[in-house]
């Protein structure tokens, strides 16, 4: 099969291959996919870069996140069947060296989730880690009908997910942006206030809209940086649910002002994450998915071969939602 891989971390155009790969073959509980769509997260090029972690593997795939077409099912696997239509998440994760900008990729049974045929397939690629993560931010801690949510980067690929997966739950959502063409993302999403943060007193413009409450839960997009402010316009009771700390990464935690208000602080990654919660999203985002248009945004798309290209659009970090990798192309 053609693929992409590196064997050293450092800048995409340095150390991404393109070439010939053997195919892999499904095992036990595994489906193999021929695969249409790569979508690329911010961790797969931290972790090609090296800023995420060091080689775990001697060999890597990139890219964790994809949609394609079952062709081959391994034994014990009951749920799935050849010629379906799915997407994935954590392709290259888990233990795993491979993951999706290939041609093929053979993954367990319980990362794989059945596509509707109404969703094309780099819209597929965009749900994976992006539309996981922000549905076990919403709703780890059990049902939101009727709260009020904050999404911090309402407009970005976890955020614009987060948004729309709120308004379905029955929250009233707040979200923050940092520019007009996001806060027209995150209003069509389905955000009840936009507060571009920038130029608008955050903390005045949420405390005004819950009535001076505060807010019930946090989809955090950057808990270090964000920390002084979010602490401001928590309610009591309430959740910060966070996927990433990139403005401060080892912030310093106030835990009296958490304690005072009974905050409780999620903390997340999407392949530590129990698999009966993950398998709770993958049918929630089903239902959701049946239930309505939604929209999937796509920031670029690039050939298997120039994903070096796709790589460095994400790095830019101006984009709105997934950068996607034509498997086939």
């Amino acid at each position: 099969m053609r693929a992409i891989w590196y064997e050293r971390t450092g800048p995409a155009a340095d150390v991404l291959t393109y070439g010939e790969m053997p195919t892999p073959v499904a095992g036990p509980g595994e489906v193999r996919i021929r695969l249409e769509a790569s979508g690329v997260n911010p961790a797969d090029v931290g972790r090609r870069g090296g800023t995420y972690r060091a080689m775990e593997y001697p060999r890597v795939i990139p890219n964790s996140d994809g949609a394609g077409i079952i062709d081959q099912i391994g034994d014990g696997v009951t749920r799935l069947s050849t010629g379906q239509r799915v997407w994935l998440f954590n392709g290259q994760r888990n233990g795993r060296a491979f993951g999706t900008a290939a041609e093929y990729i053979a993954l367990a049974e319980h990362l794989v989730t059945p596509l509707p045929d109404n969703l094309t397939f780099a819209q597929g690629a965009t749900l994976g880690i992006p539309g996981m993560t922000a549905w076990c931010c919403l709703f780890g801690d059990g049902p939101i009908a009727g709260k009020t949510v904050l999404v911090t980067g309402g407009a970005g690929a976890v955020g614009h997910y987060a948004v729309q997966l709120a308004k379905w739950g029955g929250a009233r959502v707040i979200a923050t942006v940092s520019s007009a063409a996001k806060a027209e993302q995150a209003r069509l999403a389905g955000a009840d206030l936009v507060i571009n943060y920038r130029n608008d007193d955050v903390v005045e413009k949420a405390m005004a809209f819950t009535g001076r409450r505060g807010v019930d839960r946090v989809v955090d997009v950057d808990f270090g940086g964000n920390i002084e402010t979010t602490l401001k316009l928590m309610g009591m009771n309430s959740t910060i649910a966070i996927y990433a700390t990139n403005g401060n990464r080892t912030p310093v935690v106030p835990m009296r002002e958490l304690m005072e208000k009974c905050i409780a602080v999620r903390a997340l990654v999407l392949f530590a994450l129990p698999p009966p919660l993950l398998a709770a999203a993958q049918a929630d985002i089903t239902k959701w998915l049946a239930a309505g248009m939604r929209i999937h945004n796509i920031a670029g798309q690039f050939a298997l071969s120039d994903t070096a290209q796709a790589h460095l659009a994400v790095e830019k970090g101006d984009k709105l939602g997934t950068v996607i990798v034509d498997c086939a192309r």
